[in-house]
């Protein structure tokens, strides 16, 4: 018995000094404080004058802007390229470094395939080129690659050549977190001048009701260190967008949507809305500002929002974090006298925070009688009497966007009278 429980405080000794060399060890890599450098992408694939008017409006709050400039789509095993019409003009006027994304499509090889890597590299070649030669100060080009792990290797035969033929323009590439503790990760790094961890992503719920996170701030925090040790310089990817998820009427999982019209989904389809959250990641960026991995260079947005996007973040959502501060919450109730006993209710979100809660207005009033009341939008009349009446949301709730101003319903009494509005989370 006293041999075992020897063995047993040696065991749990030993465990004790691996975790506390762990801790040691991750003390010991080498760290920074300090403002966070902020880039932006400006990802679509049209550029309609609300995308030049937020760039030209926006631009200097970033350090760089990376704008997607080409696309390598594959049929029958043969690249089909499709490039955007990038408003050189505009970027230019911008007096901001910008960078000139590359995508590429899932391929799974062969990558010593000359013909297709000679596309690949001349592709990048003549975007470089173009802006170039449009008076655009190219500070990168970004190679976004859905590359498989086990493909790699062979990744990084493209992006050496792609360096000779683009040189001295520094090559960037998009780096999922889970490639960081592969080998053939290592050697790809070390040839690459410098990537992009992107620690959000996109995973098929298991039910309608299942908890979902565009990027889960614990992750981030955890792919970022290990991404720390690599020693290559890096940026984090993080996300400013949502999605509509759609599941049938079983709960399944059948589809997601972002901006544009909604795929062809089933009548019966059961909609959710998902968005980033602006105050985690808010908390992420100061954590990061306290301290931080050397290798970290700063963050990249995706994306630069517009006045015309639907599942974005307003522009003073993103102003916000990068001034600094968490977006603040500020929703008011109102009441407008239209006409003679007509008055009209409504919201304005005059924070930075998109509100998207279950909603009540409490409506008071004396010394007058309610003839006719109705709601509008996501609001229902749910309630009234002789001297109070409640508009409130329906089972779903209701989003506000930062800045939006939304009439949600109305009452007409028989003699104009004084009406007293109160705004209740549900």
């Amino acid at each position: 018995m006293r041999k075992k429980r020897v063995a047993i405080l040696s065991a749990l000794f030993l465990v004790a000094v691996a975790a506390g060399a762990g801790v040691f060890f991750f003390w010991l890599a080498p760290r920074t404080s300090g403002p966070l450098r902020q880039d932006v992408y400006v990802w679509q694939r049209a550029w309609t004058q609300p995308v030049r008017d937020a760039v030209s409006q926006h631009a200097t709050n970033f350090a760089e802007i990376a704008v997607l400039k080409a696309e390598i789509s594959w049929k029958d095993k043969q690249p089909q390229l499709t490039r955007v019409a990038v408003d050189y003009e505009t970027l230019a006027k911008a007096r901001r470094p910008v960078g000139i994304a590359l995508r590429i499509g899932p391929y799974a090889g062969p990558f010593t395939n000359n013909a297709i890597a000679n596309f690949i590299t001349d592709t990048a070649g003549r975007i470089v080129n173009e802006a170039r030669t449009n008076g655009v100060v190219l500070a990168e080009l970004q190679i976004d690659f859905d590359c498989a792990e086990s493909k790699l290797d062979g990744y990084r035969v493209w992006v050496e050549a792609i360096q000779r033929r683009v040189a001295p323009v520094p090559v960037t590439i998009t780096v999922l977190p889970s490639w960081l503790d592969s080998r053939a990760f290592k050697r790809l790094a070390a040839v690459a001048t410098n990537y992009v961890l992107q620690v959000h992503s996109v995973e098929r719920p298991k039910s309608f009701d299942a908890p979902f996170t565009l990027c889960d701030p614990r992750a981030a925090k955890r792919a970022v260190e290990r991404a720390g040790w690599v020693g290559v310089p890096f940026r984090v990817a993080l996300p400013t967008y949502g999605y509509t998820l759609a599941f049938d009427a079983g709960g399944k999982f059948i589809g997601l949507s972002a901006e544009g019209p909604h795929p062809n989904w089933p009548p019966n389809a059961q909609l959710r809305e998902v968005y980033s959250d602006p105050i985690e990641l808010a908390g992420l960026v100061r954590q990061w500002t306290t301290s931080r991995p050397a290798a970290m260079q700063g963050v990249i947005w995706y994306r630069l929002p517009t006045i015309v996007d639907n599942f974005n973040w307003r522009w003073p959502t993103l102003g916000a974090i990068l001034g600094s501060r968490v977006p603040r919450e500020a929703l008011r109730v109102s009441a407008r006298r239209v006409e003679s006993g007509l008055v009209e209710i409504s919201l304005a979100n005059e924070g930075e925070l998109d509100i998207s809660s279950r909603l009540a207005v409490e409506v008071r009033w004396s010394k007058a009688r309610l003839v006719a009341g109705d709601a509008l939008r996501d609001f229902e009349l749910a309630d009234r009497s002789l001297s109070a009446a409640r508009f409130q949301t329906r089972s779903q709730p209701s989003r506000i966007r930062a800045g939006d101003k939304l009439v949600l319903g109305w009452l007409r009494f028989d003699q104009d009278c004084e009406v007293r509005c109160e705004l209740k989370k549900l």
